[in-house]
């Protein structure tokens, strides 16, 4: 008899429960309503824009020059300087960003920890305004001219990618650290036991065992680098052009969006929608590189 009750009991939803799975079932909802607003509002300014502008101008042009007589809209110049700028980021806080996170799980004391974390973790909280004046002002003005003597003008796409990778270091360590101290310690134990030191063992097991989480911080890295808008509106300049090295200055794709944003562009003008022509194609390249790092990490996760 008491069994059966308790049984009744079990099978019934507590009304907590319900709650719960209703809030979560109404954040999804939101989630994909946003990003379903978010699509169309750049979608539909973006058709009118296709509409007089060929699409295959736009993605292979070289010149980009949307408020000239003779306008241009070739993005290439824009993407060029997105992708160093991205690329010189992750040459930096890759590296650095996984060295912090493997010394924070394998390697500091649980109080060196408790102290190089946070501290770590502070760079995340510097406002990017902060970070491009100091490419700028210091790193471009200073390290790149001054110490270095290297032939560069008043920017550089390589002074805004170095900060912009110190911005991300915080991100892939952070979450690097995460996966690898999710790894069972008796992988650690069991690798000991056969001889192994602790940089073998961190390396050929522990690493294997967490790519999964090191390539979402990555790739997470990757999306708030071509994502970043003040250090390159700071640091890389206002000139579109296609860069050919990274002393050059060169234009981003969002640095052009919050220039152009502070114009006298009048809405609904082709001036105008280029704004959200360039912003859907930032949405399309950010939804494509998540697209490859969830099949990367489904492919390489492990469960353990």
């Amino acid at each position: 008899m008491t069994t059966q009750f308790a049984g009744q009991l079990e099978g019934r939803p507590r009304p907590f429960d319900v709650v719960v799975r209703l809030l979560f079932r109404l954040a999804a909802v939101i989630t994909i309503v946003i990003t379903v607003g978010i699509l169309l509002a750049l979608l539909l300014p973006s058709i009118g824009f296709f509409s007089e502008v060929p699409i295959t101008d736009f993605l292979f042009g070289t010149r980009w020059a949307p408020r000239f007589a003779d306008a241009s809209f070739g993005v290439l110049p824009l993407v060029t300087a997105t992708l160093w700028t991205t690329f010189i980021a992750l040459v930096f806080a890759v590296p650095l960003g996984l060295g912090a996170a493997v010394l924070l799980s394998e390697y500091a004391h649980w109080r060196v920890r408790k102290v190089l974390k946070p501290i770590l973790e502070v760079l995340a909280g510097i406002p990017t305004v902060v970070y491009g004046y100091f490419a700028v002002q210091f790193i471009q003005a200073t390290v790149l001219k001054d110490w270095l003597q290297l032939p560069t003008g008043s920017f550089s796409v390589l002074a805004a990618g170095f900060v912009m990778g110190i911005m991300i270091i915080p991100t892939i360590a952070s979450i690097s650290e995460d996966a690898l101290s999710a790894v069972p310690n008796a992988l650690r134990q069991g690798s000991a036991a056969l001889g192994a030191n602790r940089m073998q063992t961190t390396v050929r097991v522990i690493f294997p065992a967490a790519v999964s989480g090191i390539v979402a911080a990555i790739i997470l890295g990757v999306s708030r680098a071509v994502g970043e808008t003040m250090i390159v509106a700071l640091a890389a300049g206002q000139q579109a052009r296609l860069v050919a090295n990274p002393l050059e200055a060169g234009q981003t794709m969002t640095a052009f969006i919050a220039q152009a944003a502070l114009g006298d562009s009048v809405v609904g003008s082709l001036q105008y929608d280029t704004l959200f022509a360039v912003g859907l194609l930032l949405f399309v390249i950010t939804l494509v590189v998540n697209i490859i790092s969830i099949t990367i990490v489904r492919r390489v996760r492990k469960a353990y």
